[in-house]
């Protein structure tokens, strides 16, 4: 299993911060329970008189999103999305419990957090300007190319894992009840993301730690050293 982002990422997007982790052992329900109620609560205090779209973590991807020729206000980040529905319905869906890690997390320092399952990933994957013949998954079962150009999470297999970086995962490597290795990556823009994003990788393996008792291993990535190997 292998994780970078392209050279051509890195050029355009040069103050991208990026980092992931990798854990086996994650499958079935944790065996303590996880600090959801505390993470959403910081986002929440957060939020408290102010919006998510006021955040430096998302005004950031705003502006990568408008580089990339998408509208911000349409095509929101994961974190920004999850932050809105936290504000606008007071809590996030449960879906499952690596999943609700991974979205608390996320909304708590207002960073993008993707997990896949590392099982179905194809044997790596590459964030990259698309080719246009990728084939994406959606979470209902529907098939979508991608436009050429579009920054996606690509396989060796040509399929799309998110689409528009950051904004939409797939179904090909969506976490179920019986994913047992995964891949977390998380990815920030703004003028402390070299703080924030080691800090989100210490909270998700926290989380692991305590709910499931796994050790995972981290690792922070850069155009000097893009690769990620399992």
């Amino acid at each position: 299993m292998f994780f970078q982002h392209s050279p051509q990422v890195w050029a355009q997007h040069p103050s991208l911060v990026a980092g992931v982790l990798y854990a086996e052992g994650v499958a079935g329900k944790p065996r303590a329970d996880l600090p959801l109620a505390e993470l959403l609560g910081t986002a929440r205090r957060r939020l408290d008189g102010s919006t998510e779209a006021t955040f430096a973590e998302i005004q950031a991807w705003r502006r990568a999103f408008t580089r990339m020729g998408l509208a911000p206000t349409k095509y929101r980040c994961a974190a920004e999305s999850l932050l809105r529905r936290l504000r606008t319905a007071g809590d996030l869906p449960r879906v499952s419990p690596l999943v609700d890690l991974g979205n608390a997390v996320s909304a708590a320092y207002a960073v993008p957090v993707g997990i896949l399952d590392v099982d179905r990933c194809g044997g790596g994957i590459e964030v990259r300007p698309a080719r246009g013949d990728e084939r994406y998954l959606t979470f209902g079962g529907v098939e979508e190319h991608p436009e050429p150009g579009e920054v996606i999470f690509a396989d060796p297999l040509g399929r799309a894992h998110a689409r528009r970086w950051t904004n939409r995962q797939s179904g090909w490597s969506a976490v179920r009840d019986d994913t047992r290795t995964v891949l977390v990556v998380v990815e920030a823009m703004h003028h402390q993301a070299d703080r924030d994003v080691p800090a989100v990788l210490d909270a998700l393996a926290a989380g692991l730690r305590h709910g499931w008792g796994v050790s995972a291993r981290t690792s922070m990535l850069s155009p000097d050293a893009p690769r990620f190997e399992a």
